[in-house]
């Protein structure tokens, strides 16, 4: 399997089967309900993870939450740790409507910071990290390999957290001294404070995947500087950390990213409500996971559409060779995640009737469609000849769902009508079928029955 990674501006080869497939995927920061933006980096994880165990690999899936951050403290100064807590039940109540399990591990920055205060020491040892009033500080200057995650040079960086008392305005918060109205801090060799967002997943991967793992993940606005600095953090203490680097696309709203700070969001429960989980689903698997995805009206409309659309494949009146088979499915996916065109293979299937494969593609994505019993069989049936005695003559009946016994009774009628080329009288029985609920289809040898949508 071959996934693009930022690191290395091309696509990797993943190592074969069984691997293992270590994953870490930056979560939310847990201030307020997640928007359907948020939920991107979650659905395109689970599905990954779904699809490598099912290409025979052991996959570890450790998505975070961010439960220390600015953002917190700002939305609710003094009681932060109750905002925290509650918006992390929200996060896991929300996208646990999707249907797609959870992760393997879900760290909270807060059960962390032991391991986060031991990683900054290591890099206050080696001369990579300072201490400056109470924080701790990341010497940029240091790493040699800054900026190459992101593509800036080291000498146009801007400083990120402004402080009077660093040595270098590039210079990143490994550590925060308490600030005035905030609610929670933990004891350290530089005081009372509480951890940096970066060295928050550096600590958090570790912990779980070890000092090097496979995959990396998580939105583009998060490459800089969250990522980059997470890098430089970990390899500069001496891990080789991820080896790949997944960048998803951002959601946008006609065209305009969608954000918290623009006001312009649309919460996952909000969307959940109005379009539920599969509409949702199948709207991420119409847009590769590195481009950016609009959301409207429009888009999820056709989205649900296309959801209804696989109900389809059972009134098919006879399944035909698709020109894709399972095999071209599995190319799509390995070959950088393709889910558009995996998405396409599935209505290929769908118009072609290939119920098993479809129902099988679908459920990667966590996707069905309402699959009726069928029942096929060969029916014997009396055709009255003038003048003679009646023929009987076994013909193959295909029924879709329970039908009643009055329309499997018309359709017979109608069938022999058709052999008798009593076409008005079998065009009329058709009608009286569709009132019932339900449509004839004639196949080549003998007749279906399938419920009207």
């Amino acid at each position: 399997m071959r996934l693009y990674s930022s690191l290395s501006r091309r696509k990797e080869e993943l190592p074969p089967p069984p691997g293992p497939i270590r994953m870490y995927f930056c979560g939310p920061t847990v201030y307020q309900r997640i928007h359907i933006g948020n939920a991107r980096p979650f659905v395109i994880s689970m599905w990954l993870k779904r699809w490598l165990e099912l290409q025979g690999y052991t996959a570890t899936l450790v998505e975070n939450i961010t439960d220390i951050n600015d953002k917190i403290y700002d939305a609710a100064p003094g009681a932060s740790a109750k905002l925290a807590a509650d918006a992390s039940l929200w996060y896991v109540e929300d996208t646990g409507r999707l249907g797609l399990g959870r992760p393997d591990h879900e760290p909270k920055a807060s059960e962390t910071v032991s391991e986060i205060v031991a990683l900054i020491e290591e890099l206050v040892r080696c001369g990579l990290a300072y201490e400056a009033g109470g924080d701790v500080y990341f010497r940029v200057a240091r790493y040699a390999e800054y900026g190459r995650l992101s593509g800036q040079r080291p000498d146009e960086v801007q400083e990120q957290e402004p402080n009077p008392l660093k040595e270098d305005p590039r210079d990143f918060a490994l550590w925060k001294a308490t600030k005035e109205g905030e609610d929670t801090s933990w004891d350290s060799p530089w005081g009372r404070g509480r951890p940096g967002w970066h060295i928050e997943c550096s600590a958090m991967a570790e912990r779980f995947l070890g000092p090097s793992f496979e995959i990396h993940g998580g939105g583009l606005d998060l490459i800089f500087p969250h990522h980059e600095n997470e890098l430089a953090q970990s390899r500069g203490a001496g891990r080789e950390f991820a080896r790949v680097w997944m960048h998803n696309g951002m959601l946008r709203l006609t065209g305009e990213k969608m954000s918290k700070s623009l006001g312009n969001i649309a919460t996952l429960q909000e969307v959940l409500d109005e379009w539920g989980a599969e509409t949702v689903l199948l709207f991420f698997l119409t847009a590769h996971w590195r481009k950016p995805i609009d959301f409207s009206e429009e888009t999820m409309a056709a989205a649900r559409a296309q959801v209804g659309s696989f109900s389809e494949v059972q009134r098919v009146a006879a399944a035909r060779e698709s020109a894709a088979g399972w095999g071209e499915f599995v190319e799509a996916l390995n070959n950088d995640f393709d889910t558009p065109a995996a998405l396409a293979i599935l209505h290929e299937w769908r118009d072609a009737g290939q119920t098993d494969l479809l129902h099988r593609g679908l459920n990667v994505f966590g996707l069905a469609f309402e699959r009726l019993p069928e029942d096929r069989r060969d029916v014997t049936i009396n055709v009255p000849a003038a003048g003679a005695q009646a023929t009987a003559l076994t013909v193959s009946v295909r029924i879709v769902g329970d039908a009643p016994e009055r329309v499997r009774k018309l359709a017979e009628e109608r069938h022999v009508a058709r052999l008798q080329k009593e076409y008005t009288m079998a065009d009329a029985i058709k009608d009286e079928i569709r009132v019932l609920g339900w449509e004839v289809q004639d196949e080549i040898d003998g007749y279906g029955l399938v419920p009207l949508r």
